[in-house]
């Protein structure tokens, strides 16, 4: 396989080089790969973004690029995969809790606002690209965002057994993470209301539409 031209000062590795130089020099390439391919997919869409273009932003060749990743729909996948799985481990972290159910709920929504609104773009990317996905993709990122929902609804359930909840069902979840989902299309960092201002608003919406 041709060896990656990243336009990086280390080379080829020889003899005496520190172990895991290389590596740590291929990392540093493959972030800054998906880094510039969320800005791209971002702003410009999916589609409309070139694998030329990638690796002219990145300043990588064709061959180099290849390196790295294995398709433009691959990169694609892991940007998705990377933000839909830090949301579900803070929602089961959220779950596993001894908090009572309002404190939990409380905390999902402050959990969730956050993360959506640090992987803001990727969010969005996933609105309007997702369906780009191929077929076992697609499959895989709906089972872990499945597994997000069944958390909330595992939550509202609970609130609901012990009174303190008046409504769960999967209506109810369905329209609190669309609803949060949706944050990223208004929220701009460094514009209007802060994130934490943001999140409190919302607890606060849910929590007096919901709590008994």
């Amino acid at each position: 396989m041709e060896a990656p031209d990243d336009l990086t000062s280390s080379g080829p590795r020889r003899p005496g080089r520190p172990r895991g130089s290389v590596a740590s020099t291929t990392g540093a390439t493959r972030d800054r790969i998906t880094e510039i391919a969320i800005e791209l997919f971002s702003t410009l869409g999916y589609h409309a973004t070139s694998v030329s273009e990638i690796g002219e932003r990145t300043g990588l060749r064709p061959g180099a690029l290849y390196y790295h990743i294995k398709s433009k729909e691959d990169l694609l996948w892991e940007i998705l995969e990377s933000y839909t799985q830090e949301a579900l481990a803070g929602a089961r972290q959220v779950v596993a809790m001894d908090l009572t159910p309002i404190d939990k709920l409380n905390l999902l929504i402050d959990r969730h606002v956050r993360t959506i609104a640090r992987h803001r773009r990727e969010v969005l990317i996933q609105l309007r690209d997702a369906d780009a996905l191929t077929a076992e993709h697609n499959q895989k990122l709906q089972a872990m965002r499945q597994e997000v929902q069944r958390c909330w609804e595992d939550v509202l359930d609970e609130g609901q057994r012990a009174g303190d909840i008046a409504r769960s069902n999967r209506t109810v979840a369905n329209g609190l993470l669309g609803m949060l989902n949706s944050v990223p299309q208004w929220y701009h960092p460094g514009h209007g209301q802060d994130i934490d201002t943001i999140a409190r608003e919302l607890r606060a919406m849910v929590i007096d539409g919901l709590a008994r």
